[in-house]
């Protein structure tokens, strides 16, 4: 913007008409002020012309920086929303400025304007006079009309970093005689999130919260208490113990902060911000030395970071960042959060994807499951373990395990589910819901119930990405209901008698059951389009192609057919051309 404004002032091709946006307090009215001044300066000498760098000495200047400038007119459009005050406004511009080189208007939240504010306002802004200029400032661009938004310049004033934010908050304290420690004020800027007014506020409540006394310090303790954020002491403290897997350690030290009056949702965005700072300095260790960096993060943060890997950091923050939205969306927060701590302890030593494909790459023959998580939970949180009915390798690790667990390379079954329309009818749940071995069963059951949409759609648009007793993890396509993990789970406990809970993962996961199904019947066509004797009919019917492969059992035709003939010679030979 500085850049613009200069070379337009330098170039006289001036705007009639600017749009500041921006975060709140990020200085969008100010901004505007100084632009006025830039545009009215008229020099310590009097006979200077518009400037980017305004004296700051003239009548000009000082008229408007003290906000009594008679051709500087500012109105607030939160108040004054209405078509009449437009008008009003319209009716000045004709007037050529009293005093000054321009009539400036600042309209401050523009976006509050009416619909016919703003129609009455855009023929004055289409062709205004050359001796008036136009600044909006809003922080809501998308609800200002397109035709007013082609009428202007357009500068977006980004947010002030956090050392800029530091640099200037001492500066104000050190005029208003205020000790602030560095930690401290590393808080400040950072609850600021760019913004200067809010950090300002929350600078003179900081100080009015330290005492009135001459000398006294406001400590990071202080500001920490007053922000409202856990003691990070003990968010390091839950961290560590919960990627040691200790998981009555870690419950315990959320106690302690929810007995303290710590938020559950704060403390989880807590351990999501350690999490970014530990990736952070992980990647990048200088990071630790910037300016408003406390100690505690600088030392125990580098010490933490060594000993964690990036792959189990970014498990973390995704499995932080979904617990996250189920503690703000459940009405029990704080056992929401202890659900989430438990997840994440049985997660921290589970391998990663690239460790579990170079195993099984290294060592094909034993494709193990997966080591179990050295958590430590009370018997009644103890995980189920792992099951081998199916002849499947199945993780033991319980819920929260998997629920975190991203995409590993899947292990061959020696004996794989039968296609969903091979399957035997499902028996009742309700009378052996254990016999749910599969989740071509699962699908089944739903085919037999006569929910014929969830079993079109667990058909069409569902991935599968983990199956255990109790819990399944699925991908959706865009095409499936929103709401389908809520419905599968509540109709499959209502069937069962037992807790099922099916959620949502980004992972890839398995092909939909009918991509399985058209690519064994692509495969059994292939096998019976390469059999000697099709082949043989193809060439002697020219322009032939094999439409349907039929199978049959030996019992149908036994002369034909010896006993060591395989069920792929039979598939093949019988194949139609």
């Amino acid at each position: 913007m500085v850049r613009t404004l200069t070379n337009a002032i330098h170039a006289d091709r001036l705007p009639h008409a600017f749009i500041l946006t921006g975060v709140r307090g990020v200085g969008k009215t100010s901004t505007a002020r100084i632009i006025a001044r830039a545009l009215n300066c008229i020099g310590e000498d009097g006979n200077g012309g518009p400037t980017p760098e305004s004296c700051g000495v003239c009548a000009h200047c000082k008229a408007i920086t003290g906000d009594r400038h008679v051709d500087v007119i500012e109105m607030d459009a939160a108040s004054r929303t209405g078509v009449n005050d437009i008008r009003e406004l319209i009716d000045g511009v004709r007037y050529r400025p009293v005093d000054a080189r321009f009539k400036i208007y600042i309209i401050d939240e523009v976006h509050m304007l009416s619909s016919s504010a703003f129609n009455a306002l855009l023929k004055t802004l289409e062709e205004p006079p050359e001796h008036v200029k136009f600044i909006f400032a809003t922080t809501e661009t998308r609800k200002v009309p397109v035709t007013v938004l082609s009428r202007c310049q357009r500068f977006d004033l980004r947010r002030v970093d956090a050392e800029t934010l530091i640099t200037h908050f001492n500066s104000v304290a050190e005029q208003e005689s205020a000790t602030v420690a560095e930690g401290a004020m590393g808080l400040i800027a950072r609850a600021a999130d760019g913004s200067v007014r809010d950090g300002l506020s929350l600078l003179d409540q900081a100080i009015a919260h330290a005492g009135n006394a001459e000398g006294d310090e406001v400590s990071e303790e202080a500001v920490r208490e007053m922000l409202g954020l856990a003691d990070s002491g003990l968010i390091y403290d839950l961290f560590a113990t919960a990627m040691q897997g200790t998981v009555d350690e870690a419950l315990n030290i959320f106690n302690q902060l929810y007995d303290a009056g710590a938020d559950p949702a704060i403390v989880l965005q807590d351990l999501l911000q350690l999490t970014h700072w530990l990736t952070r300095i992980k990647l990048s260790p200088a990071a630790a030395d910037g300016q408003g960096i406390s100690q505690m993060d600088r030392e125990r943060g580098l010490s933490l970071a060594e000993t964690l890997s990036v792959p189990t950091l970014g498990r973390t923050w995704q499995l932080l960042l979904k617990g996250l939205s189920e503690v703000q969306s459940l009405p029990s927060s704080a056992q929401a959060a202890e659900m989430v701590l438990i997840r994440l302890a049985y997660m921290a030593d589970l391998p990663s994807p690239a460790d579990l494909v170079r195993s099984l790459k290294d060592n094909p023959a034993s494709a193990t499951p997966a080591p179990q998580a050295t958590a430590t939970p009370s018997p009644a949180l103890a995980p189920p373990q792992a099951s081998q009915d199916d002849g499947g390798a199945r993780m033991a690790g319980g819920m929260g395990a998997h629920d975190a667990m991203p995409q590993q390379a899947p292990i061959a079954d020696p004996d794989p589910a039968p296609p969903i329309q091979e399957m035997q009818p499902t028996p009742l749940a309700d009378e052996q819901s254990t016999g749910l071995q599969s989740f071509e069963q699962i699908v089944a059951m739903f085919e037999e119930r006569r929910e014929g949409i969830l079993h079109a759609t667990l058909v069409h648009h569902v991935h599968l990405v983990r199956f255990e007793s109790g819990h399944i993890a699925l991908r959706t396509e865009p095409e499936a209901p929103s709401d389908l993990a809520t419905r599968v789970s509540k109709f499959l406990s209502e069937w069962t008698g037992d807790q099922w809970l099916v959620s949502l993962s980004e992972e890839a996961g398995d092909p939909t059951i009918r991509e399985q199904l058209d690519d064994k019947e692509a495969a059994r066509r292939g096998r019976a389009t390469a059999h000697p004797l099709v082949q043989a009919a193809l060439e002697a019917f020219p322009g032939a192609t094999v439409e349907a492969v039929t199978e049959r059992v030996p019992e149908e035709f036994p002369d034909s057919v010896d006993e060591d003939d395989t069920d792929d010679d039979i598939e093949t030979e019988k194949a139609d051309p």
